[in-house]
């Protein structure tokens, strides 16, 4: 599969009040299944690409190193929506030489796993990851096979590990996860996995810490399948892609300075359509950006692009919908959201994206996945 560069093309003088409009180069290929695009931005400028079935693999300028970074295919179930779905460097990853990893293991449901672990990186070898070195953080039993979620992120504000799961799969939510507050699936978690306390620490300041009602490492809650999310490494703002069930597909804003305890509103909510019977919406939060059928059936979430390249571009978020091709950004405008449909790759599937140590953007184009 192909790894494409996402280029915005120079406006005209009135550059300031248009849209960014894209075109896609190439920039490597020859990976299978990609699921994650990951800059350690540790000064290397590599980026570490994550393989469904169990790789990581490492594009080093325009060469693809052939040994594997990681492989641990013989841990990792993958077909579907399940795999090895999601890589992410701890700040300070250049002296720390450890990273961390969201797969799913066993085999379907209900022995179906979701795992975050922790890999160390060879000390003779900055370019291998020892398989051997796994720890493991948190383990989430699977009810179905579907909406594992799959993101990692560390925030640039707080340090904490953010972790993105599914409602747990099948079809509206038929275990009621999403509005669960002691289940862990359909929600945001974050967690300090740094502080060295084994295997991690929940953060005092977490939402629902001293509420016996949560799960205290529940950060957001109201979530389907949060497939890819991101931080502005700007601002620390929280830009969260939820796939919706059969009308609309959405993404959330939360902003840097909340402290957290949002309900995205799933499964009494999809979007901003009421899906649950007696639906009531105090409290729920909207998206910020939703779309129907017509144009897509599901969101692949990206970044806000903070390059150096296309200065008039830096702060849009830019998003695509997995199986129309469909690119689009979103930016504040001065009352309200504004967003604009941006460039189309036909009869291609967009399954992620990703953010190289300088801010410039790149997304991969992905055979047939299920949502």
């Amino acid at each position: 599969m192909k790894l494409m560069w996402i280029l915005a093309i120079a406006a005209s003088s009135a550059w300031a009040q248009e849209w960014p409009k894209l075109r896609f180069v190439e920039v490597a290929g020859g990976f299978t299944e990609v699921t994650d695009i990951q800059s350690p931005r540790d000064g290397s400028g590599r980026l570490f690409v994550l393989e469904q079935a169990g790789r990581i693999r490492i594009l080093k300028g325009k060469q693809v190193l052939a040994q594997p970074f990681l492989d641990i295919r013989s841990k990792v179930v993958s077909g579907g929506e399940r795999g090895l779905l999601g890589l992410a460097f701890p700040p300070g990853y250049a002296s720390k030489g450890w990273f961390y990893v969201n797969y799913t293991e066993g085999s379907s449901a209900p022995n179906l796993r979701s795992v975050i672990a922790r890999y160390r990186v060879r000390r003779d070898n900055p370019d291998v990851a020892d398989p051997a070195s796994e720890e493991r953080i948190l383990v989430v039993n699977q009810p179905f096979d579907n909406h594992n979620g799959g993101g990692l992120a560390f925030s640039p504000r707080d340090g904490y590990l953010y972790i993105g799961l599914g409602d747990g799969g099948s079809g509206n939510d038929p275990q009621g996860n999403g509005q669960n507050p002691r289940a862990l699936l359909g929600k945001m978690l974050r967690i300090d996995v740094e502080s060295g306390v084994a295997p991690y620490r929940v953060p005092e300041s977490n939402p629902f810490v001293n509420d016996a009602r949560f799960r205290p490492e529940i950060w957001a809650w109201g979530l389907r399948n949060p497939w890819r999310y991101s931080f502005d490494r700007e601002t620390g703002d929280l830009w969260i892609a939820d796939v919706g069930q059969n009308r609309l597909e959405e993404v959330n804003f939360q902003p840097a300075e909340s402290p957290g305890g949002e309900n995205y509103g799933w499964a009494v909510m999809e979007a901003s359509l009421c899906v649950a019977a007696g639906c009531r919406t105090e409290g729920l939060v909207r998206p910020v950006f939703e779309y129907g059928r017509n144009l897509g059936t599901s969101v692949t979430g990206g970044y806000v692009y903070r390059g150096n390249r296309y200065l008039s571009r830096r702060g849009m978020y830019l998003l695509a919908d997995y199986t129309s091709g469909r690119f689009w950004a979103i930016r504040r405008g001065a009352a309200s959201w504004e967003s604009q449909e941006i460039g189309r790759l036909q009869n291609q599937f967009i399954s992620t994206f990703g953010e190289d140590e300088d801010g410039e953007l790149y997304f991969s184009i992905y055979g047939q996945f299920e949502n």
